[in-house]
């Protein structure tokens, strides 16, 4: 007579029980400003890390630099980064997930921060933040007790999406939007028509 296995516990249950004690929320960004401010912050900046993990793969792929230098500052000295292309050929080239998944600094959305599994009080969105943090606060029932600070450091914007994807080739942006679609549906960011259609 074998003994009875008592089945796995449900992850996605376990997370909604979990989760149902607390008020969830989250902020979201245009997908496409997210990855232009990710290269901004993260490959225009003097970032050891980003440089020794990320970008010099970049250079070796698509820069045709067998052996960049080893260290961010050595390859800026040079002049020698990865461009905003090359950043968006790493993304859709189908080794970069298969090595490892996606940092959380480009990482879709929906797949950071789980949408479908957990049910969030609210979204907010880094175009409207300083509204945003209001509503949450007063949602949190903190806003006479704390106050959100005002924002007015310079964003990246989605204003600049034309200035940095024109070049980008076409069929990079189209594959490119396939990508990140569920993150422009899913928190109701539209379709950039004036990128996919030239």
């Amino acid at each position: 007579m074998g003994i009875a296995r008592a089945k796995p516990p449900d992850p996605d249950f376990h997370l909604m029980k979990i989760t149902k004690k607390y008020i969830k929320f989250l902020f979201v960004r245009d997908p496409f400003v997210r990855l232009i401010s990710a290269y901004r912050n993260k490959f225009e900046e003097k970032d050891q890390g980003f440089y020794k993990g990320f970008a010099r793969v970049m250079l070796k792929r698509y820069r045709n630099y067998p052996d960049p230098p080893a260290s961010v500052v050595d390859a800026f000295v040079a002049g020698i980064r990865p461009t905003f292309s090359n950043f968006i050929q790493y993304l859709l080239d189908p080794r970069t997930e298969k090595e490892a998944p996606y940092n959380e600094h480009w990482r879709q959305m929906y797949r950071l921060c789980h949408p479908c599994q957990i049910n969030y009080d609210f979204v907010g969105k880094l175009e409207t933040l300083d509204e945003d943090a209001e509503q949450l606060l007063r949602i949190l029932r903190v806003d006479n007790v704390v106050q959100f600070p005002r924002s007015h450091w310079n964003r990246t914007t989605s204003s600049w999406e034309q200035d940095w994807f024109a070049n980008i080739p076409y069929e990079l942006q189209r594959q490119l939007y396939n990508l990140y679609e569920a993150d422009f549906r899913l928190f109701g960011y539209a379709k950039p028509e004036k990128l996919l259609h030239q």
